[in-house]
């Protein structure tokens, strides 16, 4: 059974900057994809960006140029580098991995102030 286990998040004011961490326990193939989601309030929860284990990412237009993905494929391990961060960036994000099946960690809150 894979777990993913999300640190990182919290409030920062506008133009400011977070790092969310993701860590996958358990057996988790190496051919497998990892990122992040986030949902707002009265949202549908959203792609934020993703990675493969060759390094192939995919950005949300609304991201890209301000949020970094990365992973470390020895350590299962994914962060999110959030710049510039704009209040609509508040939201929960929750960690994703695809590896032959889907799992989610339990969501960080990222409030982003005005």
């Amino acid at each position: 059974q894979v777990q993913l286990v999300e640190s990182g998040g919290g409030l920062v004011q506008a133009g400011g900057s977070l790092r969310l961490s993701c860590v996958a326990s358990g057996s988790i193939f190496s051919d497998n994809v990892m990122g992040w989601f986030r949902q707002a309030p009265g949202k549908q929860r959203e792609l934020v960006a993703v990675i493969s284990s060759v390094g192939s990412t995919n950005y949300a237009d609304s991201v890209k140029g301000r949020f970094t993905i990365s992973k470390d494929n020895a350590k299962n391990m994914v962060r999110l580098q959030m710049n510039s961060l704009k209040p609509e960036d508040t939201a929960v994000y929750y960690c994703y991995a695809l590896s032959r099946t889907t799992y989610w960690g339990q969501g960080t809150q990222v409030t982003v102030s005005s």
